[in-house]
């Protein structure tokens, strides 16, 4: 699988990002997934905001063969208990949110199956193989907001990935993946949003409305700065 901003800068065709921009309202949403990564000899430290957190789970657990331990938590609006086939710890709840307490050992598969059949829950889990080390802040992220001055700038702390993998390099730095230190953010710009004809249901119209609009990267590789910016409609 790809990343969001991968779809919208290489392929073009948009498969993985109407849900991840259902979040977002029309306006400007200023430093957006943000990434920073560091090269260590065949070893890649790397660390993002919220956004790629379902990314990072799915693709890592993708590549794992075998059963996992696994912690953290999957917020949603809805209950995931009816078709999750691994244990769930406890359900915690406030303001219409539930956070799945996650606390156990599955197969990478179980995990997949619920984040298909629910893509828009957002998955907050930390794992260790021998291939990804995986940890996410257990917490819902905040909600996307239009930018306004004097905010407090944002910061890639709440995924951190370890991995010698040089597909997900290639990926999430598909400008430039041979470098030593990277730090790149994304500026989100919607300007339009067009509403699904003849839908009643406000709920429906959220969900199925297309954005249009574009994305910002700014990105620095090793110290040098590398700007490029890609229309998206989804």
């Amino acid at each position: 699988m790809n990343s969001a901003i991968y779809e919208i800068f290489v392929n073009k065709n948009g498969k993985n990002v109407h849900d991840e921009f259902v979040k977002f309202s029309r306006g400007v949403f200023s430093d957006k997934y943000l990434i920073e990564a560091k090269k260590q000899k065949d070893k890649w430290n790397i660390k993002t905001s919220p956004e790629f957190a379902n990314f990072l789970v799915k693709y890592c657990l993708e590549k794992i063969k075998k059963e996992i331990e696994v912690s953290g938590v999957i917020v949603s609006t809805f209950d995931i208990n009816e078709k999750a086939e691994f244990n769930i710890e406890r359900i915690k709840q406030f303001m219409g949110v539930k956070q799945a307490v996650v606390n156990t050992k599955t197969s990478p598969e179980k995990i997949i199956f619920l984040m298909n059949v629910y893509p828009k829950a957002f998955f907050a889990l930390s794992f260790n193989s021998e291939e990804y080390q995986l940890k996410i802040k257990p917490k819902a992220p905040k909600s996307a907001k239009p930018s306004t001055t004097g905010e407090k700038e944002a910061s890639a702390d709440f995924c951190s990935l370890k991995t010698s993998d040089k597909e997900i390099i290639s990926d999430l730095f598909f400008d430039n993946p041979d470098f030593n230190e990277a730090k790149i953010k994304h500026n989100i710009i919607i300007k339009e949003i067009i509403l699904p004809k003849n839908e009643k249901d406000p709920v429906k119209i959220r969900e199925n409305a297309v954005r249009k609009g574009k994305i910002e990267r700014i990105a620095f590789y090793d110290g040098k700065e590398k700007k490029s910016e890609a229309d998206f409609e989804a």
